[in-house]
């Protein structure tokens, strides 16, 4: 099969494996903090799992946990990050960690070092020796309590601002894949995405790829067309969405090197032949925009091109990169001052210290920092905008997910749900936005989707069905204004087992809990992770709840697929069937009374989740 650009999919994919390992320049001028190793470190032995614990490090973005053997009580072997197969950055924004990846009865010595910046880390602290548990005999019980009239504080929603996309273009797409019309079932992802989870902007590749026709040059002269441009925006408006401008790829006629591309459709990835030129086709998108939208591109956030720290998408230098960065954001300035424009939107949160020194030096305007990673929890960017002296900047996670791997299994199922979960939960109140990459498999950048459930980025399937990670999301979206915290013990509590409770405006409750390891080891299960749970409400006896379950053997289409026999497509038949997994079941219940609390005991397995809900008093 050949696309549209001309481009093999099998070669896109051989180059993408060639170079998408490959950084460019790494360690800048930004001095970087030396920073001690954690205090405290403990390791609590579970069944199943190893959870740790630290103390915090100030000016820490992260924290990369090592782990070796003990033969007796010496250190056999050198101590390694351990690897939780996310594919990306280790370390992680939090002062806690769940083992799951060693084996059982096996003991490891564990230590933790802080990161300052992602490509660095600290000393080691001293080690600490742990083993996991082997499988108990019946699943552990984790208690659970809360106050449904306690006074909390705001409930942060870091999955409402933003979601990724295929590029845009593909929404004036009439062509198939799978039997589906590509355009009509990419906008309906994102109606869907806006309407029942509450996102408002969508972020995409290639607003300025030669498939729009924004840039080409007639007798030696630029020539600007956005009317194709205004075609995607339109639509977007249309269901109540708006754009994050990503301002990139660079047009044929104005790049230096037009034959350095990546993707099947061919973006090119050079820096401009001509930069005064390259600042004028800014200027002219951003002043038509403006013109034809009004005073909303005001909130509109420009994004200065995509990971230019992997060769596979910047063929130029760093230095080059951060005069492209200089030139767009003063394009963008000059349109009007008061647009917000950012970078580096690296991969795996680099350059972010290298830009903040660049702009430091040069006066260079930067409103947010953006940036992506995949596999953990977006790491902690406030001591690097503090130590730079940007703690203004909003901090947009403009990429994040399960994976960083096409066509990978764990992006279809359950675990990816629970992971999500997680990392929303750390992310909430210290980021501004994260957005999970990306609303649909109508994605293209490695070739359309070979068949249903081929490891696709998307929450929904082609043909618009629920994957797990769409379930989460909207689980989410059911949790009320008012953050209630919750008291946890037991062998996996605050760790292997997280909550997330709140109290809507009308008095009910929502309550998400969930059994989650970013071990991906583990995205299949393992019965040694499952717990009962034992949740107490107090000040909320006699009211009946609503339970809605995530595993899978509810709402995992993966299961509902194996179950029907689907091949690479579903037959006419199996489509109406594999509808069932678009909704989750909710079970209704009466809890037990207990001293003026309401209880509720249920099983729990790994991966799963579960939503409670309580109406109001």
């Amino acid at each position: 099969m050949t696309n549209a650009s001309g481009a093999q999919p099998s070669d896109a994919r051989a180059d993408w494996a060639a170079r998408i390992a490959r950084r460019s320049e790494e360690g800048g001028a930004a001095a970087l903090p030396d920073l001690p190793p954690p205090a405290g470190l403990t390791a609590t032995a579970g069944h199943g799992h190893v959870r740790l614990r630290w103390q915090p490090v100030d000016g820490a973005v992260g924290y990369l946990v090592h782990r070796a053997t003990l033969d007796g009580d010496r250190v056999s072997g050198p101590l390694r990050p351990v690897d939780h197969l996310g594919g990306d950055v280790l370390s992680v924004p939090d002062t806690w960690y769940v083992d799951t990846t060693g084996t059982p009865g096996r003991r490891y010595a564990y230590a933790v070092a802080a990161v300052p910046e992602v490509t660095v880390t600290g000393a080691l602290s001293d080690p600490v020796p742990a083993a996991a548990l082997p499988a108990a005999g019946e699943p552990p019980t984790v208690h659970l309590r809360l106050d449904a009239n306690a006074t909390g504080g705001p409930l942060h929603r870091p999955w409402q601002p933003m979601i990724g996309s295929e590029r845009l273009s593909q929404l004036l797409c009439r062509e198939r894949s799978g039997g589906r019309e590509i355009g009509a079932e990419l906008l309906a992802a994102l109606r869907r995405v806006h309407d029942e989870i509450g996102v408002s902007t969508v972020r995409a590749h290639a607003i300025l790829h030669d498939d729009l026709g924004v840039y080409r040059e007639v007798d030696g002269e630029p020539v600007h067309d956005f009317s194709r441009v205004d075609q995607v925006y339109d639509l977007l408006l249309g269901i109540g969405m708006t754009p994050v401008v990503e301002l990139g790829f660079m047009p044929r006629d104005l790049a230096s090197d037009p034959e350095r591309t990546v993707f099947t459709y061919r973006g090119i990835i050079s820096p401009p032949r001509d930069w005064d030129r390259w600042a004028g086709l800014v200027r002219a998108l951003v002043a038509h925009l403006r013109d034809r939208y009004g005073e909303q591109v005001l909130g509109w956030d420009f994004e200065v091109w995509n990971e230019a720290n992997l060769e596979v998408f910047w063929s130029g230098s760093r230095a080059e990169w951060m005069r492209l960065y200089e030139v767009t954001a003063r394009a963008v300035k000059d349109v009007d001052p008061r647009i917000p424009v950012g970078g580096p939107s690296s991969a795996a949160a680099g350059w972010v210290d290298d830009l903040l020194a660049h702009a430091a030096t040069t006066g260079a305007p930067v409103d947010f920092v953006s940036t992506h990673t995949y596999g953990s929890p977006p790491l902690d960017l406030r001591p690097t905008l503090a130590r730079l002296g940007f703690p203004d900047a909003r901090i947009l996670w403009t990429e994040w997910g399960v994976t960083p791997t096409h066509f990978h299994p764990v992006s279809d199922g359950t675990s990816a749900a629970t992971f999500l979960l997680s990392g929303m939960r750390s992310a909430a109140g210290r980021v501004d936005a994260l957005s999970y990459w990306v609303a649909s498999d109508h994605f293209e950048e490695l070739g359309r989707p070979p068949r249903l459930l081929h490891g696709g980025f998307g929450l929904l399937t082609v043909g618009g069905i629920a994957k797990p990670r769409y379930h989460a999301l909207r689980m989410l979206a059911q949790l009320g204004e008012t953050e209630l915290p919750v008291r946890a013990d037991g062998d996996g509590a605050d760790g292997l087992v997280q909550t997330w409770a709140s109290r809507r405006a009308d008095g009910s409750l929502a309550i998400l809990v969930w059994a989650a390891t970013l071990d991906q080891g583990k995205r299949d299960g393992d019965p040694a992770l499952a717990r009962r749970i034992r949740l107490v409400v107090d000040g909320a006896a006699g009211r009946p709840a609503l339970v809605s379950r995530l595993d899978r053997e509810h709402g995992d289409v993966t299961t509902v697929a194996d179950r029907l026999g689907v091949a690479d497509w579903p037959t006419d038949e199996q489509w109406p069937a594999l509808r069932a997994a678009n909704q989750l079941p909710v079970e209704k219940m009466q809890p037990a009374a207990e001293a003026g609390a309401a209880v509720i005991e249920l099983d729990l397995p790994q991966p799963g989740a579960v939503l409670i809900e309580l109406p109001g008093a």
